[in-house]
């Protein structure tokens, strides 16, 4: 049991037909991702409007469950959350720019908290490749420095640059995916 069997997935010959709308969906996502990287300000306040709306639909989501599920124990909780979703989300529409600075220093806390971490335990524990985890766990923790020292004007660019980053680096995989199928 020392060899690890390899999985061979077919694919649909309309999957490798249609290779040229996934090539057009990366490009169209890496461009949306440039153009977020360029305005990252605007893209800030677009994604805080957007996850504010995202926890408004929750909250809703979560009342109505609340109250079909009738008596039972966790009617509460479920109250609780939309309660919770619903007053972040209306933060977050209404005030996108203070909750995108607030949602910046929570981002730079969990970078040097989690880059410490995995900076540390890949330190004392040696396992293969322990390099790579000691380089991200440094990138990951002078990052969350970085928005610190910046901040709370990092928070007005920090998220619309990272959800650039994101869509350029989603949009270049599915170029990629592109790419392999047209050669298959």
């Amino acid at each position: 049991m020392n060899e690890i069997d390899v999985l061979t997935v077919g694919i649909p010959s309309e999957t490798i037909h249609n290779w040229g709308w996934f090539l057009a969906l990366g490009i169209g996502l890496m461009l949306l991702g440039i153009a977020a990287i360029i305005r990252s300000v605007k893209a800030t306040v677009i994604s805080m409007s957007f996850f504010g709306w995202l926890l408004l639909i929750a909250a809703g989501i979560e009342t109505a469950q609340a109250f079909l599920v009738g008596k039972w124990a966790g009617f509460f909780l479920h109250l609780l959350a939309a309660v919770l979703f619903g007053v972040t989300g209306v933060l977050f529409v209404r005030k996108p720019v203070i909750s995108a600075e607030a949602a910046t220093l929570f981002m730079a806390m969990f970078f040097l908290i989690a880059g410490l971490f995995q900076l540390v335990s890949s330190l004392a524990i040696h396992l293969p490749g322990w390099g790579w985890y000691t380089l991200d766990g440094t990138i990951t923790f002078v990052l969350g420095i970085l928005l610190l020292a910046e901040w709370p004007v990092s928070g007005l660019w920090a998220i619309g640059l990272f959800v650039g980053l994101d869509l350029v680096f989603y949009g270049w995989a599915w170029i990629a995916l592109a790419l392999h199928l047209h050669r298959m």
